[in-house]
C-alpha cells in the first residue's frame, strides 16, 4: 500500500492535467465531428460499414456495457501513468495521441458511418429488464438512440490501444500495470463489438490508427528536444 501511495505522490501535476484534459478532448471532438458533419452536409452520404458474415457472429452481451463504460476511467488513468515515465516518452505519447484523435475526427466529418439500431434489433434488446440492459439502453440513448453515427474509427479502440502502447515498454511502469493495460485494452475493444456499438472494421481501424501514430512518433521522436543526455544515450 505504501508503494502505491508513493507512486500517487510521484505523479507530476501535468500528468493529472493531461489525463482529465484528454478525456474531455475525445468527447468534445466526437460531438464536434458529428455536428460538423451535419453542418457541412457530409452526413447525407454516411454509409454502413458492416461485414455481415463477421459482425453477425458477435451477440449482444449486456454485461460488457460495464467494460465499455469503464473505458473512460482507463483513459484518464493512462496519461497519468505515462507521466511517470521519461519526459521524452510522455511528449511522444501526447503528440501521437493528438494525431490519432485528429485523424479520427477528420473521418467523423468527411467519411461518416452509421448503424441502424432498429434494423439490428438493438433497441428491443436494450429494452429488456435488468441492470445490464439498463446500462446498454443508457449508452444507446446517449449516442444517437435509434441511429448511431461516426462509428469509424472506433475511438474506444483507438484510445485504449494507445493507452497500452504508451506503457508497453516503459521500465518505470510495473509489469503488473502493463499486463493490466493490455488486458483492459483488449476487453474494451471486445466490448465495442459485444455491446454492438461498433462493427469489426471500426475496431481494426481504430487500433491501426493508434499503432501507426505510435510508430510514427517513435520515428520522428518529437520528445527528443526535452530529453536529458542520459535519455538520449539510453535510446542509442
Amino acid at each position: 500500500m505504501k508503494r502505491f501511495i508513493d507512486k500517487i505522490k510521484a505523479i507530476p501535476w501535468w500528468g493529472w492535467a493531461v489525463g482529465f484534459f484528454y478525456f474531455g478532448l475525445q468527447y468534445g471532438l466526437y460531438r464536434l465531428g458529428a455536428w460538423l458533419s451535419r453542418v457541412l452536409g457530409t452526413i447525407s452520404y454516411a454509409f454502413e460499414w458492416k461485414i455481415d458474415a463477421v459482425d453477425d457472429l458477435f451477440p449482444v452481451v449486456p454485461v460488457f456495457a460495464v467494460i465499455y463504460l469503464f473505458s473512460y476511467v482507463f483513459w484518464i488513468c493512462a496519461p497519468i501513468a505515462v507521466s511517470l515515465t521519461k519526459k521524452r516518452n510522455f511528449i511522444n505519447y501526447i503528440v501521437g495521441l493528438s494525431l490519432a484523435y485528429l485523424i479520427g475526427f477528420l473521418f467523423f466529418i468527411f467519411l461518416p458511418t452509421y448503424m441502424d439500431r432498429v434494423k439490428e434489433n438493438l433497441m428491443e434488446i436494450a429494452a429488456a429488464p435488468g441492470f445490464f440492459h439498463q446500462l446498454l439502453r443508457t449508452i444507446y440513448e446517449a449516442d444517437g438512440s435509434d441511429m448511431a453515427f461516426n462509428l469509424f474509427p472506433s475511438y474506444h479502440c483507438l484510445i485504449s490501444a494507445y493507452c497500452y502502447l504508451g506503457v508497453r515498454k516503459q521500465p518505470e511502469i510495473s509489469k503488473g500495470f502493463r499486463i493490466y493495460s493490455l488486458v483492459m485494452a483488449a476487453l474494451i475493444c471486445l466490448s465495442t463489438l459485444l455491446t454492438k456499438q461498433h462493427y469489426i472494421v471500426d475496431c481494426f481501424g481504430g487500433v491501426a490508427i493508434a499503432v501507426a501514430c505510435y510508430a510514427l512518433m517513435n520515428k520522428l521522436d518529437p520528445g527528443k528536444k526535452v530529453s536529458t543526455p542520459s535519455e538520449v544515450s539510453s535510446s542509442v
